[in-house]
């Protein structure tokens, strides 16, 4: 019996050991192929969309004003919009290479130096109505999954089902129309804000609560619906009936065993999510007139500002794949098998 297993223990003995992923190196550069690859596709796209949306830009500007088509020939040569289009994409490709959006038709300025101005009430508000729908959402989805079947998962999971579905405007405008008389329902702050840090900061969260109250509400849903999928896959694996044999109390099994890994695949969402909120929420901020970069969308795609607009998606656009990109690599570091693959 020996020498018959011998062959096979030497062929076993010789079989090289499984290789693991390709490389951290490797990996990072496959994403970072893939981000640039992304980046590029949506300059081009992103182009091409804006050039064929119905209108001229011209026309717009100089609605209800007696121009000539003289003037609106200057105009557009000045704008360089009498050129043709390859030749307009060329110009658009080497002013994006060196940092320039381009001038913005509606406000007379660079569009880039106007899309970082409302960066940062934009980040402001919907990052802030990002983490707390996160962390609502999660420990929703957390519970309710823990409980399937009781009060709490049936109540939860149909009410985030039914302001999921809720149209953010919508909401808004109910927020407005019933408690509006308690807070603020338009702008960032009073004109005769204090220009002191905590008095300034007071007032700008006071008009911040609505807006706030709009999101968290469309958004939270999503976090919590995955979460407790992703829970309801963990709850039966055998590692946790090994955790509850050795005597671990049930809050502990949960916590320290099922809840680690069931937060794997809301990793993913919520740096999703995170990209987003760069773009800001188009309708919440047009309904309250928040000047971040979801009212300036809203603006421009009123006077078809191609410049603005482009600039605006290409911001978008890199923040969702930076974020994606992060949340690929935190995915690699967390789980173990996606290092092996």
């Amino acid at each position: 019996m020996t020498d018959f297993l011998a062959p096979v223990e030497e062929q076993i003995a010789a079989t090289p050991p499984p290789r693991r992923g390709g490389g951290v190196g490797r990996y990072l550069l496959a994403k970072l192929g893939a981000a640039v690859l992304s980046v590029a596709m949506t300059v081009v796209l992103g182009f091409l969309l804006f050039r064929v949306m119905p209108g001229d830009p011209v026309t717009t500007l100089n609605r209800g004003r007696p121009v000539s088509g003289v003037e609106l020939d200057r105009q557009r040569h000045d704008l360089g919009l009498d050129k043709p289009i390859w030749a307009q994409f060329i110009d658009y490709v080497g002013k994006l290479l060196r940092g320039d959006f381009g001038p913005s038709y509606a406000y007379n300025g660079p569009a880039g130096q106007i899309i970082a101005d409302r960066i940062w009430p934009t980040v402001l508000l919907s990052g802030t109505a990002t983490i707390l729908a996160a962390a609502l959402g999660l420990w929703l989805g957390t519970k309710s999954a823990w409980h399937r079947g009781g009060p709490l998962d049936k109540g939860s999971v149909g009410v985030a089902l039914v302001l999921w579905s809720t149209p953010a405007f919508w909401l808004g405008l109910v927020l407005m129309m019933t408690i509006g008389g308690w807070f603020p329902s338009g702008g960032m702050q009073d004109p005769d804000s204090p220009t002191a840090f905590f008095p300034h900061a007071l007032d700008v969260a006071h008009h911040m609560v609505l807006p706030v109250i709009t999101l968290v509400a469309v958004l939270y849903g999503q976090y919590q619906l995955v979460m407790r999928a992703s829970m309801l896959e963990e709850m039966h694996s055998d590692y946790l009936t090994t955790a509850r044999a050795k005597g671990l109390r049930d809050n502990l099994v949960r916590r320290r065993h099922a809840l680690p890994n069931a937060l794997l695949p809301a990793v993913t969402q919520v740096f999703m999510h995170l990209g987003l909120v760069v773009s800001g929420a188009v309708t919440t901020e047009a309904v309250f007139s928040w000047p971040g970069l979801g009212q300036l969308t809203y603006e421009a795609l009123k006077v078809k500002d191609l410049n603005l607009l482009q600039g605006i998606f290409i911001v978008l656009v890199v923040a969702v794949v930076i974020m994606n990109l992060i949340a690929d690599v935190l995915l690699r570091v967390l789980d173990p098998r996606v290092r092996a693959s």
